[in-house]
């Protein structure tokens, strides 16, 4: 038999190990450290110039504004304002006369099927300066009107179609009549 004898006061601990190993993770926790202050030191320049141009933004908006209301004072002077409704009534009446009835023949032309007749036609401008055309038109049977319809926002000159009435056919009128609403999109 052998005895080991410990002489030591205290006995021997492989500490070591666990010394390294706190070294390394105080290491990690200091680079750690040092990352987060270098992110918290640009996060806070970021925020600083970020502040100033929107402080800057600000400042130009008012300038805008403040320019903006003096024009509108302007405008709002009775001299003035007759010249600037004359001017959007004026504008309104070019661009109506822009849309070309040729165009929207040839338009439809490609779009009308046989065995639909197109009754009446009204173009129409509305407050964003889009085209829509009021249309009457009759057809043999629903089914043909409503292949018309499917052409019509299928086509890349029609958009959205919006059927407001159909009046169905009777002794002096064989066809069905629609009223509808379509999108236009007049090209040049």
């Amino acid at each position: 038999m052998k005895a080991t004898i410990n002489l030591a006061s205290e006995p021997f601990r492989r500490d070591r190990p666990i010394l390294i190993a706190s070294a390394a993770v105080g290491v990690f926790l200091l680079l750690t450290l040092g990352v987060l202050v270098s992110l918290i030191i640009t996060d806070r320049r970021d925020l600083k110039e970020g502040r100033a141009a929107l402080d800057q933004a600000t400042r130009r908006q008012a300038a805008l504004t403040a320019e903006q209301r003096k024009l509108d004072s302007d405008l709002r002077q009775p001299a003035n304002a007759e010249v600037l409704e004359r001017s959007v009534f004026l504008n309104s009446l070019l661009y109506r006369k822009g849309i070309s009835w040729t165009k929207i023949f040839a338009d439809l032309e490609k779009t009308v099927p046989n065995n639909v007749r197109i009754i009446s036609i009204q173009p129409q401008v509305n407050a964003q300066d889009q085209i829509f055309l009021q249309m009457v038109v009759g057809a043999d049977a629903p089914e043909h009107a409503i292949n018309f319809f499917a052409k019509l926002e299928a086509s890349e000159f029609f958009g959205s179609t919006a059927v407001s009435s159909v009046i169905p056919p009777s002794q002096t009128d064989p066809l069905y009549r629609y009223r509808l609403s379509v999108n236009y999109a007049q090209r040049f």
